[in-house]
């Protein structure tokens, strides 16, 4: 596959251009950021990680009915995925209090809801992407109601999926961020990434946190939390 411009570079990773029109090249970086980008640092090996943990989740996912945009695993750090045009919203699902949810509502962490919760911020840098509901996202043109209704069951679909998955690895879902896509056609496939970047996992028993909020927090351990986790997942 040849490997063409590259069309952009975010906070984690570098996309590129291939010689397919529809295909392009994921390229996965150790750069961490947090608090909308005032914090940045590096996670040693991170990049390889996200990258192999998303794809191997991403997999798992096709098999139990959610589509993705997902093509092949080329190396440790890159892979090749469908092109999609990003639905400007990052969507949230929450099982168990904690983080910004915990903060805004006044309550501690750790509690566990009856039913999960899901929550939608616009995808906006300059704006600190603000949480909307489904109405704003309408009127600001971001989805359409067909499609919000899609990414809902999707997001929900994931969740199901996830949170069994990660029981059996004695991990608690806590949250999760997601971003969907669309295909040339106008499909909705989730995009992005799964990873401890984009979620929170809590050791189900010792409740020790194995994901990006050891680096927000600085709790130290980052990169043994990250690596526990593809230990967990991959079981390498």
């Amino acid at each position: 596959m040849e490997i063409k411009e590259m069309l952009y570079e975010g906070k984690a990773k570098r996309v590129y251009a291939t010689e397919n029109p529809e295909v392009l090249l994921v390229d996965y970086k150790d750069d961490a950021t947090a608090f909308n980008g005032l914090k940045k640092g590096t996670i040693s090996g991170k990049g390889a990680i996200n990258n192999r943990v998303t794809n191997y989740m991403m997999k798992i996912l096709e098999q139990k009915g959610v589509p993705t945009h997902f093509v092949e695993e080329l190396s440790e750090r890159r892979t090749l995925v469908k092109k999609v045009s990003i639905v400007p919203l990052e969507v949230i699902i929450r099982n168990i209090s904690a983080g910004s949810f915990a903060k805004r509502y006044g309550v501690e962490e750790g509690i566990a809801f009856d039913e999960p919760t899901i929550e939608f911020s616009y995808k906006n840098d300059d704006l600190g992407d603000p949480l909307i509901n489904s109405y704003h996202a309408i009127a600001l043109k971001l989805a359409t109601k067909e499609e919000i209704e899609t990414i809902k069951n999707m997001a929900f679909k994931v969740n199901e999926v996830m949170k069994a998955y990660f029981k059996e690895l004695n991990v608690d879902l806590v949250d999760f961020k997601l971003e969907f896509g669309r295909l040339t056609d106008g499909t909705i496939v989730l995009a992005d990434e799964i990873s401890p970047d984009t979620c929170r996992f809590w050791d189900s028993e010792t409740h020790e946190k194995l994901d990006k909020d050891r680096f927000r927090r600085d709790l130290g351990n980052v990169e043994d939390a990250y690596k526990e986790m593809m230990k967990r997942i991959l079981g390498e």
